[in-house]
């Protein structure tokens, strides 16, 4: 992730961008305000200013900023520039330098004190529907407060789930199993279906218990909190004793994909995917039909950060009577980027609601996610155009399928 303390965006990396501009159309401030500096070229000039010494500035620190991380120009440059890791040195150089006004520190101090805690969101899933109800009136007070409001989910009731699930018919596997944060407490049913899949599917499934991997804190650039709760995960799952540890959201198996460059060891397990790990096991249960036209959004963190595309959507056609329906602009944001819908609302609602635009004119009866972020993101944003739509996980419309059940319906 970053070249030690105390370093801010390595100086090799900055050069390897030669200006060519094939990033342009794929960003999505770009896109959105066509400024050069809220390009993925112009941020790295400005990176390129700092690391000579010219100091961060707010304007500088708004650039940075207004930057979602969602590494489509990595997937779009010619020039192989690791932006990934550029935007994210450069982010813990703002949190460390950059004086930020009391207001905005009080805000992202009461997100990183609540979200990287699962105790903590439990608290909140009683009034997620008055959360939305008083949006408004919180919007008013702070705009990242109405944001945070506005995308409460509608929680399921909550899924106790063992620490071993064992494998249907004969083990082909032994996975660990990521929980997560916002999953763990605001899509309980996700974590549900992905344990029964990978049980259909011939695997033990070993949860352990476990908090958060560290994802939201890496993208933000708050450097010590993402390497501690990295290290507890590590932790966790190396005493599970698994070799292989199975994530169904992408900001998480982004992040644990790259805990070598963030704590400097690679860890003894691999982390892989759920799409990406059942499309190397291979199909063992039976696929009973699902009658259905789906749209099938891409997570950043997974298509451009983690090069799974073709996995989810080989699933997803595998099964029987499912009509598969691409997404236009399916590369550009959906304006979650984990907390940037609360950091900058205004541009995460503009792509949010294009978004939300190029799903409905796929006329698909359901949308399936790979991210909670992106669930509360594209749900919200349905939810303000009139248009709401059922939104399910890769996981659920496969624990679906293999159970031979409607959609939805509970163990």
């Amino acid at each position: 992730m970053t070249g030690g303390p105390g370093t801010g965006p390595d100086p090799k990396l900055i050069g390897d961008c030669v200006h060519c501009g094939f990033c342009l159309p794929t960003c999505p401030t770009y896109v959105l305000w066509g400024e050069e500096m809220d390009s993925p070229r112009g941020r790295i000039h400005l990176m390129g200013q700092h690391v000579e010494g010219t100091p961060i500035t707010p304007e500088m620190a708004g650039h940075f900023d207004a930057c979602l991380g969602c590494m489509a120009c990595v997937t779009a440059c010619p020039s192989g520039v690791r932006y990934d890791r550029l935007i994210e040195q450069t982010r813990v150089a703002v949190e460390r330098e950059h004086e930020r006004d009391p207001q905005e520190r009080a805000v992202r101090g009461l997100v990183f004190s609540l979200f990287p805690y699962p105790s903590r969101l439990r608290l909140l899933r009683p009034g997620t529907g008055l959360a939305r109800q008083m949006a408004g009136f919180l919007g008013r007070a702070h705009p990242s407060l109405g944001a945070m409001a506005a995308l409460a989910p509608r929680v399921p009731r909550r899924q106790r789930l063992p620490r071993l699930v064992r494998a249907r018919g004969e083990r082909r596997a032994v996975v660990g199993m990521l929980t997560g944060c916002v999953q763990r407490e605001f899509f309980p049913q996700v974590n549900a279906a992905t344990a029964r899949v990978l049980a259909l599917e011939g695997c033990d499934v070993v949860i352990p218990r476990q908090g958060c991997c560290g994802a939201l804190s890496v993208h933000s650039g708050r450097e010590d909190q993402a390497r501690r709760l990295a290290r507890r995960t590590v932790r966790t799952f190396e005493r599970a004793g698994v070799d292989t540890v199975v994530v169904n959201a992408a900001g998480c198996g982004s992040s644990m994909k790259e805990y070598a460059d963030l704590l400097g060891k690679r860890p003894v397990f691999r982390v892989v995917d759920l799409s990406e790990f059942l499309a190397e096991l291979g199909p063992a249960a039976e696929r009973h039909p699902l009658p259905m036209t789906v749209a099938y959004h891409d997570a950043c963190h997974l298509a451009h950060a983690q090069g799974v595309r073709a996995q989810p959507r080989a699933l997803l056609g595998a099964i029987p009577g499912l009509e598969l329906r691409e997404v236009p602009e399916s590369a550009i944001c959906c304006g979650s980027a984990g907390t940037y819908n609360i950091f900058q609302p205004e541009a995460a609602r503009d792509l949010g609601d294009r978004k939300a635009a190029a799903v409905a004119a796929t006329g698909a009866e359901l949308l399936v996610s790979a991210n909670p972020g992106c669930t509360m993101q594209i749900s919200a944003a349905m939810r303000r155009a009139g248009r709401e739509i059922r939104v399910a996980h890769v996981a659920e419309v496969l624990d679906a399928s293999l159970r031979g059940v409607s959609l939805g319906r509970d163990a």
